[in-house]
């Protein structure tokens, strides 16, 4: 009798209560749907993926409406939570959002902290510079020489990569993503190297002052997709909702909107 007790207090230590079965088979999107609400960490700096239009406090970008679509297909609320660059890793860890979507690149520091989304697109670093001297920055030999002057937001890939890669040349840290373009426009950066999507985009907002250079060749491979906390089940709701999102023409759309 006794041997029988012990067995079932072993196998009841192994298995647990119901209540502690059911709490450990709980995920984050179980969560999130409870809750009620999806929490979205964006910087709001970073055209045209995030911006935040501070008349009115409110998001705009392709991931906004992205992020939008899937609170929607969840059936809960967007909460967006401002975070920035340099302490996106840190709001990460804190758990201060389910899911970082603000033209995130993959890599595998963050792929340590996380989980990843199926890739919405291919990316890459490429310089944008004034069109009057967008010939001199083909290469990077071409930029890696004393005089040249990169600017550079700071705590991301695009400050990392300028680093990496232009040890000769002088860099700037500017803190404001939002009006780092304005520097090259005005004369006072001769470049920065970005994501040719950021390059594109910035183009058209300076038409015939800023030029993106060879934004179809990037010195580097990159992809963008959406940064989740480490939950299995979140992760598989969101890869199947861009999958549909993909077959229904829905992605194509989003990035035609904000992208061409």
């Amino acid at each position: 009798m006794l041997k029988l007790a012990a067995a079932a207090v072993i196998a009841f230590l192994a298995v647990g209560s119901p209540a502690t079965a059911q709490q450990a088979s709980t995920s984050r999107l179980d969560d999130i749907v409870t809750r009620g609400t999806l929490r979205v960490g964006t910087t709001g700096d970073y055209r045209p993926f995030t911006h935040l239009v501070k008349e009115n406090s409110s998001y705009e970008g392709l991931d906004i409406d992205m992020a939008n679509a899937l609170g929607q297909a969840l059936g809960v609320k967007v909460e967006f939570v401002q975070t920035s660059w340099p302490t996106l890793m840190k709001d990460f860890e804190a758990d201060r959002f389910d899911i970082a979507m603000s033209g995130i690149s993959i890599t595998l520091d963050r792929q340590k902290k996380g989980l990843f989304s199926t890739a919405i697109l291919r990316d890459g670093k490429t310089p944008i510079a004034r069109c009057a001297d967008k010939g001199k920055y083909e290469a990077l030999s071409d930029i890696d020489k004393p005089g040249v002057r990169v600017i550079v937001n700071p705590g991301g890939t695009n400050e990392r990569f300028a680093r990496a890669n232009a040890k000769n040349a002088e860099i700037r840290v500017h803190p404001d993503n939002v009006t780092i373009f304005e520097e090259i426009a005005n004369g006072r950066a001769d470049l920065m190297m970005t994501d040719s999507t950021e390059t594109r985009y910035q183009q058209k907002q300076h038409p015939g002052v800023l030029c993106a250079v060879h934004p179809e060749k990037p010195f580097d491979f990159a992809e963008k997709a959406y940064w989740m906390q480490r939950d299995p089940a979140f992760k598989a709701f969101v890869d199947q909702w861009l999958h549909i999102a993909r077959e229904k023409g829905e992605l194509k759309a989003a990035l035609a909107k904000w992208l061409d």
